[in-house]
């Protein structure tokens, strides 16, 4: 009983760790990780065409609003793009559910953005 009751436990610890750590990523209101490019400087967006296609830009919607330290970002095609924190963010293509965070560290300038 007392092997049940500590493996109960460690799972506890390990799940409220977890929970911690993703509290500091930042989601859209689905759930989905949003990432920072390392090349975009200044809130200016830089991520393009084929870029664009592997990770879309998160595009707010007009009259939106998002929290303290979002604001917005014009880009050249058009859409306007939502910037934490001077930086913009973007969606991974190959993350499907809540959580996905797949494109962390991808060729070392992408990575999760974070509150």
């Amino acid at each position: 009983m007392k092997s049940v009751l500590s493996s109960s436990i460690v799972a506890y610890a390990i799940l409220l760790a977890s929970s911690a750590f993703a509290a500091d990523n930042l989601t859209d209101a689905k759930g989905m990780t949003l990432y920072v490019f390392d090349k975009d400087m200044k809130g200016v967006p830089t991520c393009y065409d084929a870029c664009a296609k592997n990770w879309p830009p998160y595009l707010m919607k007009e009259g939106a609003m998002n929290g303290e330290g979002w604001t917005s970002a014009n880009r050249t095609d058009g859409g306007v793009q939502w910037v934490y924190d001077g930086k913009p963010v973007y969606y991974f293509h190959n993350d499907m559910a809540p959580g996905d965070a797949k494109g962390d560290g991808t060729g070392g300038v992408w990575h999760k953005a974070v509150k």
